[in-house]
């Protein structure tokens, strides 16, 4: 038996009064997911605790099996992981997006433009990380390149005790009231404002300009941590398993824990990805490399979310039912693997305010050797609300998964 999650990130959402009042995932043309939640199991599931941020870190840690109240140390430790910086007691971590702010000549006076510059591709933001660390690396400040505008500072022996605000989450927001608070926040405040006069001359953000794009304007520090401890994952489920993202954090999670990772040619962490190379990828280290768990992050309608994009919403929804699952489903039928599939966002992210909620979310478990008959239910939000399933811990549902 072989057994996949498929992770469309950000895909269930609020109704829209544009909709008729659906959601985007009821709008979107997806049959094998609605074939599959015809034949499995399907219910809510919540995958973030109380008192825990609605972040794909807290929530990717539960869908994997890890018990987010135990185990989470904070968001950029885990992107540490992923690029391969090695953490000492004491470093604490924070992500550092490429933003685009406004131009008002007060920093607290400016609106966050953009979170993520455009989704500035990688080889252009490391350009502009470097040109901030040349300027402000130090002694105990090291800045690091990740993918695209998501990018680490390593504080060594700096403090957790901050208050910090995802850039997402302001979208369109004076940033005034948002800016880092408690100890240290003078040391972060400065980096950001000392950021802003490094880039926003930076020929390659005139160039930007010039080309349509938001220029990656200033550095927005947030998603504190300290080292991770996540425990071996063939260890702790004893399942050969790996992990297909394009997301530092997502592969920092696998790395953690021991699991392959796969990277995949133009897999971005964007809305223009390898939907189909993810898809086929997957296959192949389930079969040639005898695996037998693999887990398909995909970012796209997360970002869609953040970004208020309706209809690329839906249309990301439709291609990975196309392209992934619809692949993955078909290709393993072909050559007569038994497999069980997971098929669930990690939180919401709706698009009527571009941010992260804490919101169950719906699931569907299918299972090649046990079809059942649902009549014609469809994944959605609602379907899986009126089933009457619900799954208060999220960290175990992937046991339900192996369960076979």
């Amino acid at each position: 038996m072989k057994y996949i999650v498929v992770l469309p990130d950000g895909m269930a959402d609020y109704p829209i009064d544009s909709l008729g009042g659906m959601t985007p995932m009821e709008k979107a043309n997806k049959p094998m997911m609605n074939e599959l939640a015809s034949k499995g199991e399907m219910g809510l599931v919540r995958t973030v605790p109380d008192g825990l941020a609605p972040g794909s870190d807290v929530a990717n840690l539960a869908v994997m099996g890890f018990n987010p109240e135990e185990c989470y140390t904070g968001r950029s430790p885990l992107e540490a992981a992923s690029i391969g910086i090695p953490l000492e007691v004491g470093d604490v971590t924070f992500r550092c997006n490429l933003v685009t702010l406004s131009d008002e000549e007060n920093y607290g006076d400016k609106t966050m433009v953009d979170y993520s510059s455009s989704e500035i591709d990688t080889e252009d933001a490391h350009v502009l990380i470097n040109a901030v660390a040349k300027e402000l690396n130090s002694d105990v400040l090291h800045f690091h390149g990740g993918t695209s505008y998501r990018h680490l500072l390593v504080y060594n022996n700096g403090s957790l005790n901050c208050t910090l605000t995802p850039p997402h989450d302001i979208s369109d927001r004076v940033v005034d009231e948002y800016l880092p608070k408690g100890e240290n926040s003078d040391v972060l405040l400065s980096i950001m404002k000392r950021s802003h006069e490094i880039l926003k001359n930076h020929p390659l953000n005139i160039e930007r300009v010039k080309q349509g794009l938001h220029p990656a304007n200033s550095l927005w520090i947030w998603g504190q941590g300290s080292k991770p401890r996540l425990s071996d994952y063939f260890e702790t489920f004893g399942k050969k398993a790996g992990v297909i993202s394009a997301v530092d954090l997502i592969k920092g999670i696998a790395k953690t824990a021991n699991m392959n990772v796969y990277e995949v040619e133009g897999a971005t962490g964007g809305v223009k990805t390898n939907f189909a190379g993810k898809a086929k990828e997957c296959v192949r280290a389930l079969l040639e490399d005898n695996l037998d768990f693999i887990y398909v992050h995909i970012e796209s309608p997360d970002e869609c979310g953040h970004q208020g994009k309706l209809d690329e919403k839906i249309n990301a929804i439709e291609i990975i039912d196309r392209e992934v699952v619809s692949y993955i489903v078909h290709t393993l039928k072909e050559k007569n693997v038994d497999f069980r599939m997971l098929i669930m966002p990690d939180h919401p992210t709706p698009v009527s305010i571009k941010t992260h909620v804490s919101d169950p979310i719906p699931f569907v478990i299918y299972d090649s050797t046990n079809e059942q008959n649902n009549g014609s239910r469809i994944m959605s939000e609602k379907a899986a609300k009126e089933t009457g399933v619900f799954v208060e811990k999220g960290y175990t549902l992937i046991q339900h998964l192996f369960n076979d």
